[in-house]
């Protein structure tokens, strides 16, 4: 009793008659609140509550408010806005969180509240089981089918690079690509855990494949840490945003055993972010050391190469006829073929005269050969005149047996020559030459047709006058207003 009354200041008698008024003391509502709310706060201090959250709501102040449940009953929470981007993970309907705080009460609706400034999954295998079941999920619509994978370039211009500003992993994999091939480094940092970090990953990751001049490579990484401190690539954004990325993509995510769904998505996993520096740049020592073995292979090859061919030469020439001494023995033939004709020259011109003398020996003199002709000549004349003689008397006496025959002909030549003279006066009366010797004109155009219209010809064209003692050329008129 003596408890009750240091915690409650009664407000005292409120003028009761009855005998069991005075014994029981009188509250306000507001000091029973303020009462419950120390002995709330006084009692229980910071607490660890475990539960499913549920009824979850976020406001436009900021502050997120929410029930965690379970078998035996449920309490309401209130993580204020100051403490959301601390919580380390985004709080979601469903999952099953131990939340640190301090009980309350809100007085005004005489309930009781646990005020939340931090929370964390409960327990790793049901964070691990969620995490499962969203990789078979999206396993199953194919984000992570090798067929996506896209190759990783040689030798990059430029390597993008998705992580936080601060720690050792930047330092990491710039001094790692500087040591192996110097490559210039796109830096788009990033909060790497805790509130809005998955956001900001995805953002980046997009904004890194829509730069006009975007890097060839791209790596996400972040070094190690818990399961809770990676969950920002487990986030189910993240992994869409690195499976759509246009450029290939290396996940260096935690050490060697760390997986993350990222890893999945990826084009590329590194085991830690150096191998990811690694894996996107060569090592300018062995290109070097491989380039100056391939040029030794090379010159080897062609020094081989020529050797064997000059070896092949040398065989083809030995077994070549010596040409300077074709040349000799050609030079030395051609000199004893000149000989030989020389020699050979005056014996058959002296051959070619004896042969021709003794065909003119054999030949008939020229006046044997004439008088033969002559005689041959004289008998054809001969038959030649007898022949004309007999067609002449022959035509003779065709020419006595036809005067009757003549005289026929004539009296019908006479009756022709009399129709032609009456035709030919018929077709001069009606001749255009004689028409014109009465003064009249011929007009022809051009093309020789006559004109018989005036409207048959445009005005200024040439036309052809035919007079009776010649032809002239004229224009007709334009101004065919004064006709």
């Amino acid at each position: 009793m003596m408890e009750r009354e240091s915690l409650l200041s009664p407000a005292g008698p409120q003028g009761g008659t009855g005998p069991e008024s005075s014994n029981i003391p009188e509250y306000s509502v507001g000091a029973i609140s303020s009462a419950i709310k120390r002995v709330l706060e006084g009692t229980f201090g910071r607490v660890r509550v475990r539960g499913e959250i549920t009824e979850m709501k976020r406001y436009a102040s900021g502050h997120v408010y929410l029930s965690l449940k379970d078998d035996g009953g449920k309490i309401s929470g209130v993580i204020w806005r100051g403490n959301v981007s601390r919580l380390g993970m985004v709080p979601e309907n469903g999952t099953e969180v131990i939340a640190t705080g301090k009980i309350s009460s809100y007085g005004e609706r005489s309930n009781y509240q646990l005020i939340i400034d931090s929370m964390e999954f409960a327990g790793e295998g049901a964070l691990l089981a969620r995490i499962e079941a969203l990789r078979v999920r999206l396993r199953d619509e194919g984000l992570f089918d090798q067929g996506r994978k896209k190759p990783i370039p040689f030798l990059p211009r430029c390597v993008g690079l998705v992580t936080s500003r601060s720690g050792a992993v930047l330092h990491d994999i710039c001094t790692t690509i500087s040591r192996r091939f110097p490559r210039d480094v796109l830096l788009w940092p990033v909060a790497v855990q805790g509130e809005g970090a998955a956001r900001q990953i995805t953002h980046a990751v997009q904004a890194m494949g829509n730069l006009p001049n975007p890097p060839d490579v791209l790596i996400v990484a972040r070094g190690g840490g818990s399961l809770e401190d990676l969950m920002a690539f487990n986030d189910e954004a993240v992994v869409r945003a690195v499976a759509a990325c246009p450029l290939p993509v290396i996940s260096a995510v935690g050490h060697e055993t760390d997986t993350t769904l990222v890893d999945y998505a990826a084009d590329r996993r590194a085991p830690t972010p150096t191998a990811a520096a690694e894996m996107a740049v060569p090592l300018r020592s062995e290109l070097m050391a491989d380039l100056a073995h391939r040029a030794a292979r090379l010159s080897g090859g062609l020094a081989g190469i020529l050797q064997r061919q000059g070896l092949r030469l040398q065989a083809v020439a030995a077994r070549m006829p010596d040409l300077p001494g074709l040349l000799d023995t050609a030079r030395m033939r051609l000199d004893d073929r000149a000989q030989r004709l020389e020699l050979a020259l005056p014996g058959f011109v002296m051959r070619a005269r004896a042969r021709l003398g003794q065909a003119a020996y054999h030949l008939p003199a020229v006046e044997t050969v004439m008088g033969q002709r002559r005689g041959l000549v004289e008998a054809q004349a001969g038959r030649l005149q007898s022949g004309w003689e007999r067609y002449l008397d022959g035509c003779q006496m065709r020419l006595l047996r036809a005067p009757l025959r003549l005289e026929t002909v004539q009296s019908r030549l006479a009756l022709q020559r009399t129709r032609l003279e009456g035709v030919a006066r018929h077709l001069k009366a009606v001749s255009p030459l004689a028409i014109l010797e009465r003064g009249y004109v011929l007009v022809q155009d051009e093309a020789g047709h006559a004109v018989t219209s005036s409207a048959a010809l445009p005005v200024g064209s040439h036309v052809q006058l035919s007079f009776a003692d010649g032809v002239r050329q004229a224009r007709l008129d334009p101004d065919e207003g004064r006709r």
